[in-house]
């Protein structure tokens, strides 16, 4: 028997009844869609992380405070004083170095007019900006005479300009109040969204990390110092020179721990990358168990549709059809149900992908992979819960079919 004819006889009896067709397809199509929209939530994840990383630059080491016990309580990253400005100005001359950028932090209320709105404030350095390869849109950043002046101007992020003073306003030259200080508009960012750990980075303002320190805070140590390496290749050796630089400058001795942390971006991104990948496995294995319901469904049909055509399978047989005739017939029609429940699976498993970017905003991202995958697995599922039905119909008495009422 051809190869054509397998396939017209077995969508022909498919198509007697369509109801039970469906129904035994819907059990693939939920189990193929599901696989496809989870795995593409886990893929668009990490391709966001992976955006970040660019944007940051790969190339990027966080320096920053804490990390120590004194007295016998611990001291969290960023609480601690053993960073100071000296300290960025000597890891600037560490080779390697392309970019220092010391940090200080805060949160101020700032007022414009009669409209006012509370933010982080983001005390650094002039090269911020090239650090994390971001432009300014309106005015300029400010200066390194700034910094030394600890000048009381501000950069705005995108979002504090448009709560203050609307989308698309100008407010360079202009006037604000923070925390009762007046600081004068120099500046507003482009807008750069929110990172790979939901912080809106768009909703703070950047002032002289002076500034914050000498006026704001009191202070005279910094919390972070965030530096860039000539290149990526050199990321590894350079964070070693600086953690050695600093373990001198801190008179640490051999032995004790430090009272700093330094991390790339690399490496503080691979735990969440890590953490995104075994999400992804997780909900793709859930997933994975509708298409082993969408399998037994197919099978247990299969084996009603065998004794329900028992007298056919004997006639057939009894004309000189063959036994591997009558389970190949059988197989196919399972992984036709199969195919037909994996294609329309994969169609739905793009259009909620696509929904979910559109109606919650998160990133999704559908691989020739995750289609191969789901495809081959429902042709798989398909051969393997149909084998045993077409086996049982293959080894059917022929003169005990004839007499099946």
């Amino acid at each position: 028997m051809s190869v054509f004819m397998i396939f017209r006889i077995a969508l022909k009896a498919l198509g007697r009844n369509k109801m039970r067709t469906a129904l035994t397809m819907l059990g693939m199509i939920i189990g193929v869609a599901a696989v496809i929209t989870m795995v593409a939530l886990g893929t668009g994840a990490q391709s966001s992380i992976d955006a970040q990383i660019q944007t940051m630059g790969t190339n990027t080491i966080q320096v920053q405070a804490g990390n120590f016990s004194q007295g016998g309580v611990r001291q969290g990253q960023g609480n601690a004083s053993t960073l100071t400005p000296d300290d960025a100005t000597a890891i600037s001359q560490v080779p390697g170095v392309l970019y220092t950028a010391a940090s200080q932090q805060t949160r101020g209320q700032m007022v414009a007019g009669n409209l006012n709105w509370n933010t982080q404030m983001e005390g650094t350095d002039i090269d911020y900006p090239l650090i994390n390869a971001w432009q300014v849109e309106q005015g300029s950043f400010f200066t390194a005479q700034d910094v030394t002046t600890a000048a009381k101007v501000v950069v705005l992020g995108s979002i504090v300009r448009d709560q203050l003073f609307g989308p698309e306003v100008d407010p360079v030259g202009q006037t604000i109040r923070i925390q009762h200080l007046p600081f004068t508009i120099i500046g507003v960012m482009t807008s750069k969204g929110q990172s790979s750990v939901g912080e809106d980075r768009d909703d703070r303002a950047f002032t002289p990390y002076t500034t914050v320190m000498k006026k704001m805070r009191n202070i005279t140590f910094v919390q972070r110092i965030t530096v860039s390496a000539a290149s990526a290749g050199e990321v590894t050796v350079v964070a070693d020179r600086i953690a050695s630089l600093l373990r001198v400058r801190h008179k640490i001795q051999p032995g004790d721990p430090d009272d700093f942390m330094v991390r790339t971006i690399e490496e503080m991104a691979s735990v969440r990358k890590e953490a995104t990948q075994t999400m992804t496995a997780l909900l793709a294995s859930i997933a994975g168990v509708s298409l082993l319901v969408g399998g037994i469904g197919i099978m247990n049909i299969m084996l009603v549709s065998v004794t329900e055509r028992t007298r056919e399978i004997g006639l057939r047989m009894a004309i000189g059809a063959k036994g591997r005739d009558v389970l190949l017939q059988f197989l196919v029609e399972a992984v036709v149900l199969s195919l037909f429940g994996g294609g329309i699976g994969i169609a739905l498993g793009f259009g909620f992908a696509q929904g979910v970017t559109l109606w919650q905003g998160w990133p999704t991202a559908v691989t020739a992979n995750s289609v191969a995958i789901a495809f081959g697995f429902a042709a798989a599922t398909g051969v393997f819960f149909g084998f045993y039905p077409a086996r049982k119909a293959a080894a059917l008495d022929p003169i005990e079919a004839l007499r099946f009422e």
